[in-house]
């Protein structure tokens, strides 16, 4: 990652501003194909096939938050999608690293969380087309640095929380929802599970909702919203009737006293 951030150099080795990069002349378009084609082939002779499929993803969220970077630090209209950028690939990675932490077992090359769905790449795409479009037709409504501050905020604060219950859970954590329980899996209540009892969720939903205010991309606000709530309210019903299977009357005890976190959303109805 830190390898592929690297690329935020790039001007200071040029001798160049930052803008350069932001809107690339001809050397700065070399200077970017080369770096990628010497940190590649670096990969390639340091790691052997295994590894180097997990490195290679990892330098590449590194590249693309070091892209972000030298946009955030140029005064172009693209500086607050240089804000998204380095939010977005600092948020796979850590889903990585964050993993390998607390649950190696059940580390793999979906732990990025890059092809999560087809649903997900959608939306992104979706993101990334409001906001080119509504850039060349309504150029001010990209310019509203504060707006862009309070998404900057909501996907810090829905980042930090989710990776705080990635780490809370520790093991217990899987980014699959799981139908047997394993003899380490507990019902974790304490820290942030004393707030929520999906705070990993509640973190997503903001963070993604965030990603989008900041973007100024009205459209893909209302749209994010309303998907991440019918998934999320999907989800936890799924994941709740499997830990009520697993801990039976103590979730159901859990569950009455801590809220889901999410809005109007209540978790599995069990009829009486």
């Amino acid at each position: 990652f830190l390898l592929g951030a690297s690329v935020a150099a790039l001007p200071l080795l040029l001798g160049s501003s930052p803008s350069l990069l932001a809107a690339p002349g001809l050397r700065g378009r070399l200077a970017l194909a080369l770096h990628v084609a010497g940190v590649n082939a670096a990969l390639l002779l340091i790691y052997p096939r295994p590894l180097y499929k997990i490195a290679v993803r990892a330098c590449f969220l590194g590249f693309a938050f070091g892209c972000g970077l030298l946009l955030s630090a140029g005064r172009s209209a693209w500086r607050h999608f240089g804000w998204y950028m380095c939010s977005l690939s600092l948020f796979h990675y850590s889903e990585y690293l964050v993993t390998a932490i607390n649950n190696p077992r059940s580390l793999s090359l979906d732990s990025f969380l890059l092809n999560h769905s087809f649903e997900y790449n959608l939306a992104a795409l979706s993101s990334w087309v409001e906001f080119t479009l509504e850039k060349l037709f309504f150029p001010e409504l990209k310019q509203i640095t504060w707006l862009s501050t309070v998404g900057l905020l909501m996907v810090i604060f829905g980042d930090c929380l989710r990776k705080a219950a990635m780490l809370t859970a520790g093991s217990n954590f899987n980014h699959i929802v799981q139908n047997e329980k394993s003899d380490t899996h507990t019902l974790v209540t304490s820290g942030v599970y004393g707030w929520f009892r999906h705070p990993s969720y509640v973190g997503w939903f903001y963070w993604s909702i965030g990603t989008q205010v900041l973007l100024c991309n009205p459209i893909c606000v209302v749209g994010y919203a309303l998907a991440s709530w019918r998934f999320f309210r999907e989800r936890i019903e799924e994941e709740e009737i499997t830990l009520i299977h697993f801990f039976g009357e103590e979730y159901l005890e859990y569950k009455r006293k801590v809220p889901s976190g999410l809005p109007f959303i209540k978790g599995v109805k069990l009829e009486l």
